[in-house]
């Protein structure tokens, strides 16, 4: 990136990590933009430039995973089964917050603990998910060539894995991403042995 895109990226994830830690102190409710945008020393017309409202900058750690698991999906190679495919990139999208800078993991698990405290957060995040399930779907489809009932039985048993393996996780079992990346594989393990071979073509 140039000057100009790196200063912008930093500017927003700036204003991320203020409205995370902000909504952790004192509320999502009764935190105002006009507070996000102070905390970074900016206007609040510089906080719509990088996101419409509250709950978009209270989602966007969850919209960015989605992103690069879905990059991580489109690089898989072509001959990998559409459910191994998606495995395969999640593990890709864990191994790089697993690997990456600490304040990417402290910025994770703020943003689960803000879902977990905010009924309104949590609703979003739900939309988010259907919204990105279609995504997923409209790529095993492309895979397997069609979009039918098993194309879309494959994308619910891959979101419901997904759902298994982190949305039931305690916040201690998410702070830590090796016990996090154990209990994903140990939910691919159990759809290996319930699942005939070629299930998912």
């Amino acid at each position: 990136m140039g000057l100009r895109e790196r200063k912008k990226a930093k500017t927003r994830v700036a204003l991320i990590d203020a409205a995370l830690d902000l909504f952790l102190e004192q509320g999502y409710e009764t935190t105002t933009i006009d507070q996000i945008a102070a905390a970074v020393d900016v206007s609040p017309r510089t906080f719509f430039r990088y996101f419409g409202s509250k709950e978009e900058v209270a989602l966007a750690p969850a919209a960015d995973a989605q992103d690069v698991f879905l990059s991580e999906l489109h690089d898989r190679p072509e001959t990998e089964s559409p459910f191994t495919a998606l495995a395969h990139a999640m593990r890709g999208s864990v191994a790089l917050l697993r690997d990456g800078e600490p304040e990417d993991k402290a910025r994770f698990l703020k943003a689960r603990l803000v879902v977990e405290a905010t009924p309104t957060i949590f609703a979003g995040q739900m939309r988010l998910m259907m919204a990105n399930e279609q995504r997923i779907l409209e790529e095993v489809a492309r895979r397997r060539g069609v979009d039918d009932l098993r194309s879309q039985f494959v994308t619910a048993t891959f979101t419901s894995t997904i759902r298994v393996g982190f949305e039931n996780c305690t916040v201690e079992q998410l702070s830590d991403i090796d016990e996090m990346t154990k209990r994903l594989e140990d939910t691919f393990t159990l759809v290996d042995e319930m699942m005939v071979p070629g299930w998912d073509r």
